[in-house]
Formats: structure tokens, sequence, C-alpha cells
């Protein structure tokens, strides 16, 4: 790492915190053990034995600044690749090989990369400097090249700084040859929550951030920290909001969370700025604090609600919805007025159909629906949970008015099934057996110090693989999620997929609510090295990261 200077450092992958910074820790090992390498041959091994349908995809990919037409002559100056946001659908068949060429055209000395989130590929692949791979200087290019094996809906983004917050990321679609489902059509959604170019950057954002509430007087208050907070109630018309949580353990205490009382408290931050930092923000659902950051929009398939997207089609057809939550800070709760939604996928793994009201999207979750489309129009409405705001899409099958923006549907207040409820279904449900190793995943911080970490240590990209979590080929593997603090985290694994309890469905996202346990297992079949993170942009880049390493 000493050819790295201070700013490569910096920018070298989401979970860098700056200077200083402490690795995240392992229960079970000590010194320097010795790992895989994410080009090793064992690699290179596993990436043999994928089925492969022998066809390459190859298609190139320019990440460089452009401004933005997010409807309703709303204009941002971001980065973006190809010129948009989202950038373009990536579309293949499971066993395909794809060959996408990166171009880096960002301005001045950016580094980037590209993260191909949900899908089990080669370690080398990855997209996570400096761990996987070099960081991709400006002006430089970088092939990606992998079997996508697993069909289901993913996207992709970049995995330095906190670049996610631009419009630098895009669905990928891998379409299942031999398609179980029914339907006649389809539709990609993702949403977004939008600041880049409008109130500033996601860099001026986390530097605000990283302040933390010290200079704040708070009256004593947790903002978020390891002390008590009281345990998540389920909202009217809900089913149960437990969120994945799998084994019963409430870590809750007696207290109170304190962050309704922040928004009022606010204004006594002696000096300290507000142009980022999102006050007052809680929903039952998340169990209390809803988000650190204050966004303009929220976004749905890069539009604004005052000028919505729109899809068109005829009365009584079935339209398959991809749901996808690209954003960095905001957790969607979604519903489509005047119907119900059959839950089919989760992470792009099948589950047992169970018909729903709304849905509730982590930041890196996807979920795929099954909807009968009624006569009309109709809002498809994703309310940024316990923010006040929401992004808006229309489905158009007949005449019919144009919802107002601020429309709300009833659904969004009905039933929401959360993973916990969901079952995997039998041909992907992991096989009964013994645990070979558990790591205990304590999640850490606070907001008054913008601390966040794993197991009360900040990831170091400096020193990216001291102290990793260790895991051997062919284990079966539990982590137990333990959420010490007082804010929700969505917890991302890197080239796997991991199962909530003995039935639950396959995720490689999953929310863990403040004071609360929720205990996956997984097969350790994917050699590499991996990084396990909280799916926050800015609770990453403060240092919520930890590696999960194979041992050579």
């Amino acid at each position: 790492m000493n050819s790295i200077d201070r700013r490569s450092v910096l920018l070298a992958g989401l979970g860098a915190a700056g200077t200083g910074l402490l690795a995240a820790c392992s229960n079970d090992t000590s010194g320097s053990p010795s790992l895989l390498s994410p080009s090793g041959s064992q690699v290179a091994r596993t990436e043999k034995r994928r089925t492969s349908t022998g066809r390459v995809h190859r298609l190139n990919l320019t990440a460089a600044p452009g401004t933005l037409d997010l409807g309703g002559a709303t204009m941002a100056k971001s980065w973006a690749f190809s010129g948009r946001a989202p950038g373009k659908e990536i579309r293949i068949s499971a066993g395909d090989t794809l060959a996408a060429e990166l171009s880096n055209q960002l301005p001045g000395r950016t580094t980037t990369s590209i993260h191909w989130h949900g899908i089990a590929l080669r370690s080398d692949m990855d997209g996570v400097p400096p761990v996987t791979q070099t960081a991709v200087r400006a002006g430089s290019t970088f092939t990606y090249r992998f079997v996508a094996d697993a069909p289901g809906t993913y996207f992709f983004h970049p995995h330095v700084g906190v670049q996610l917050d631009r419009g630098l990321y895009a669905p990928l679609i891998v379409e299942d040859p031999r398609e179980p489902l029914s339907y006649d059509d389809e539709w990609v959604v993702v949403l977004d929550d939008w600041l880049d170019g409008v109130t500033g950057t996601p860099d001026e954002a986390f530097a605000e951030l990283r302040q933390g509430m010290g200079g704040m007087d708070m009256g004593g208050m947790d903002m978020g920290g390891s002390g008590d907070a009281s345990a998540p109630s389920a909202s009217a018309g809900s089913s149960d909001h437990d969120m994945g949580h799998t084994d019963g353990t409430d870590m809750s205490g007696s207290g109170t969370d304190g962050t309704t009382a922040a928004s009022s408290a606010a204004s006594s931050g002696a000096g300290m700025s507000m142009r980022f930092r999102l006050m007052g923000a809680t929903s039952r659902l998340l169990g209390g604090d809803a988000g650190d950051v204050k966004y303009p929009y929220h976004l749905v398939n890069g539009r604004v609600p005052t000028d919505p997207a729109t899809y068109t089609g005829k009365p009584g057809k079935r339209v398959r919805l991809r749901i996808i939550n690209a954003g960095s800070d905001t957790a969607y709760r979604v519903a489509l007025g005047g119907h119900k939604l059959t839950i089919t996928h989760t992470d792009g793994f099948p589950v047992e159909h169970q018909e729903v009201d709304a849905l509730l999207l982590g930041m890196g979750e996807r979920y795929d629906v099954l909807v009968t489309l009624g006569d009309g129009v109709f809002p498809l409405v994703a309310l940024a949970e316990g923010k006040g705001a929401a992004g808006m899409a229309l489905m158009r099958t007949g005449s019919g008015s144009t919802p107002k923006p601020d429309v709300r549907p009833a659904e969004l207040d009905g039933r929401i099934v959360t993973a916990s409820q969901l079952r995997a279904t039998d041909d992907v449900r992991l096989d009964t057996k013994k645990t070979d190793r558990v790591h205990r995943i304590e999640l850490t911080g606070s907001m008054d110090r913008y601390d966040w970490a794993v197991n009360g240590k900040r990831y170091d990209m400096a020193d990216p693989t001291a102290n990793p979590l260790l895991v051997e080929e062919g284990q079966r593997v539990r982590l137990d999620f333990v959420n010490t603090t007082g804010m929700w985290h969505p917890m991302h694994l890197h080239g796997h997929t991991y199962q909530l309890g003995s039935t639950g469905p396959r995720k490689d996202t999953t929310i863990v609510l403040p004071r609360r346990k929720v205990s996956v297992v997984l097969d350790a079949d994917n050699p590499g090295q991996w990084m396990l993170h909280c799916h926050n942009a800015y609770h990453g880049e403060a240092g919520m990261m930890a590696l999960v390493a194979y041992g050579a």
C-alpha cells in the first residue's frame, strides 16, 4: 500500500473513513493469516465449474460527467454511465459471460470501479479497490469478464468513496432460460435518492456528516448511538415488521431513542452545518431513526414525481416488476395504487409467493413482484420511509387523469410482508447441515461521532486484509448480525447469498433493525476475498465494513 497516496486511500473504496482508522476485527484470528488471492487458482477453478452457455456479451461503459434531465425542467450535474441515470439496462441469460469494458472519463484524478451487486462471480471481478483490483485511474480502462450463472434481478455501481450517490448505476437482469413464472410483460423499476448537482455533492454531504453531532447540544440524547433504544412497533395495517429478524432476539433496552426530539434541538448546533444533515426522520418500520441525509428529490427510473416515468400496458395483463433500491440513505415503501402485489423473488432468488399491499426495500435490496393491471392510470409510489417525501411513476392502461405528485395510495398503509415471513422455494433452500463456523458481526457506532463500524473497529482501506473474518471453502458459515446502534443497517455480503434462518429467503442484503439480532447461514462456495458492509453509502464509507476472506 506504500504506492497509494493519501487521496487514493481516501477514495479507494466504500468503507474508507480517512486516515488512522482501525481494521474491522475477526472473532477467531490473530496476526496475519494467509489468505486466498482474489485471482488465485481456486478462484479460476470455481469459475470453470460455473454452468456456461459459451455466449459472450461485450459492451462498453463510460463513466463521465454530464448534465442529467430528471424531468420537470430539473437538471443535475453529475456523473453517469453514457450520460444517463439509471444507465442502460444490461440483460443477459444465465450462464452467459459478460465482458464489460469500463472507461473512466471522470474529472481530475478521480478513480472508480464497478461492483456487480448481488452476483456470485469470480473474486477478481468484484470491483472493490484495493481488495480485488486496483482502482481504475482517470483516462484508463478495465474489462470485467465473468460468467453470470444465477438468474435474477441485480444492478451495478461503483465501489469507490460515495460515488454510489451519483448517477453511476444501472440494472443488470440475468434471465432464466427455464423461466417458471407466467407473465405478459415486465418493467424494471429503479429507485434512488438524489442530491448530486442540486444541493451539492455526495462528498460534501459526507464531509458534513463526518463532523457528527458532537458540536450540537442535543440535551443528552442518544442520536443513534449504542445506548438503549425502544423496540420497534408495527405500523397500522401491517402484519409484522421484524425486518428479517430470525431468532426472536430483541436487543432493546428500556430507554428512548431521542431522534424524534432531535429536530427541535437542531437549531442549537453552535454553527454546525445543516446543509445535508437530516433531523427528525423516524419510522416504526425501521425501528426509529430513518436516515441521515436530506435529499431534495426521490426518483423512479431517473424522474421526479412532477414528470414521472410511465409504463403503458393493457388491462388484465400480468406484469413482472423488478424493483431495485439503488439509493444511498433511504428505504422505500412501495405500492401501486389500486393493486395487490405478489412477491415472487427477493435479491434474485425465488420465494413462495405471498400477496401484499406494499413492499419495504432497504438500500441494495431487490424484489420481484407480479401484478395484474386494472383499467386506468395508477401511481406507483416509492415513499421515502420516515422522510416525508416520495418518488412516483405511472402505470397507464387506459384513460384517466394523472395523479398528483404527492398522491399517497391507501396500499402504502396496508399489509407489508417482511423478509422474516418469506420462505425460500424448495429448489433454492439450503440443505440442513452442521454449522462449521460462526462469526459475530456487531454493528457499532453513533450519529454523535459518526463512527459506524463492525465490532467496534472501522475498516481501514490502507490495510485492507488486516484481521479478516476467516472462512474455509466448503464450510457452512453462520453470521450473527447484532445491531447495538440506534439506527437500522442494510447489511450486504459480496460474492454469496445467505439464507435467513433454516427456511427463510436467500438474500445478499438484509435489514438489521436497531437493538436486534439477525442470524443468516451461507455455504462458503465462492473462494476469494469479499466485502461485508452496510449498504448505507455513508455508513459504509465511515467504516461499517469488514473483509470475509478464504484462508489459503
